[in-house]
């Protein structure tokens, strides 16, 4: 009993350190991004997004999602860069959209992931993705 006392301990221990790396990596991600967003809100005006995001249910999950897919994101930080689009008085039809093909769709590492899963494959995932990333959007739009 008393090793699997001590076996369980060692294992909370080093579940802790892992955890504890894990959470110091993504911590300069989540920081750095924080800067960014706020350093863009400081500086795009608010009359931007109205410009580009106009309320439509086709149009802005569509442009969310086109702009998601050319930017290489992290679920980690999502909620952040959501959370500011929403300040921004972005739409949440087209904060979904952005942020589901932020995480889902890749133009930047589709040439990596043709290389090694295959053009085809990686092409009808992309599209794919790109597709779900609206319908998910205009869905949203429904729920709230």
């Amino acid at each position: 009993m008393n090793k699997k006392t001590n076996s369980g301990k060692k294992n909370i221990v080093q579940t802790l350190k892992k955890t504890w790396k894990s959470f110091s990596f993504s911590l300069p991600i989540i920081f750095s991004v924080l800067l960014v967003v706020a350093f863009l809100q400081s500086i795009i005006p608010q009359e931007f997004y109205n410009k580009i995001f106009t309320g439509n249910i086709i149009l802005d999950p569509f442009i969310g999602a086109a702009l998601g897919s050319i930017s290489l994101g992290n679920p980690i930080v999502s909620y952040v860069i959501a959370a500011g689009l929403l300040k921004s008085g972005v739409s949440i039809v087209a904060i979904t959209a952005f942020i589901v093909s932020w995480v889902s769709v890749g133009i930047v590492q589709l040439p990596a992931e043709s290389y090694y899963f295959g053009k085809r494959f990686a092409l009808i995932r992309n599209i794919t993705s790109f597709i779900g990333a609206i319908l998910i959007g205009i869905v949203i739009n429904f729920i709230f």
